[in-house]
């Protein structure tokens, strides 16, 4: 499982990040989960973002395969099935207030933000809203710790064990990779 602290993130990781965005990555702080083939998957933000504003949303998924693949299942009406399941299922329900929770102690560790508390990301505990924010979780905590992000994975049309990165080394501007 992999929660903070975690590894130093690099210039690479960083250039990468802002190529698979297409923007310039925040307030990385650290990769909680990388491809096969060692590019980010997920990224770790920062609870406050250098201008201030707070950000609840401690795992960022950036891999642009997994990205694509859940948003395709959020066009397709998943999240309102899944949030049917949580209403139905004492024992998901119970999953899910542990999943955040997890991420609260996760985001917590790093630090405080008041405007935040109490504050995950996806819709937990009530109700899902964001695929791509509790995939992001459950690939950086690990199988088992969200219920709703373990099933999303399962469902996309990606998977963490098959490389379909870029070539980011290839860009004249790539710092090397460490």
């Amino acid at each position: 499982m992999t929660t903070p602290p975690f590894a130093p993130v690099t210039e690479h990781d960083v250039f990468v990040v802002t190529q698979q965005l297409g923007r310039p990555a925040r307030d990385v702080i650290g990769v909680a989960a990388r491809c096969v083939c060692g590019n980010p998957t997920v990224v770790s933000t920062k609870p406050r973002l250098g201008d201030g504003t707070p950000f609840p949303t401690l795992y960022y998924l950036c891999h642009p395969g997994a990205t694509a693949a859940i948003s395709t299942l959020e066009a397709n009406g998943v999240m309102a099935e899944f949030t049917e399941l949580l209403a139905a299922s004492p024992e998901l329900q119970s999953q899910y207030l542990a999943a955040h929770e997890a991420y609260l102690s996760d985001r917590e560790s790093i630090e405080h933000v008041d405007e935040i508390d109490h504050v995950t990301a996806g819709g937990m505990p009530e109700r899902v809203k964001c695929l791509h924010a509790l995939a992001g979780h459950a690939l950086a905590a690990g199988p088992g710790v969200n219920p709703f992000g373990d099933l999303a994975l399962e469902r996309a049309a990606w998977s963490p064990d098959v490389c379909t990165c870029p070539d980011y080394s290839a860009a004249t501007d790539a710092p090397a990779a460490e």
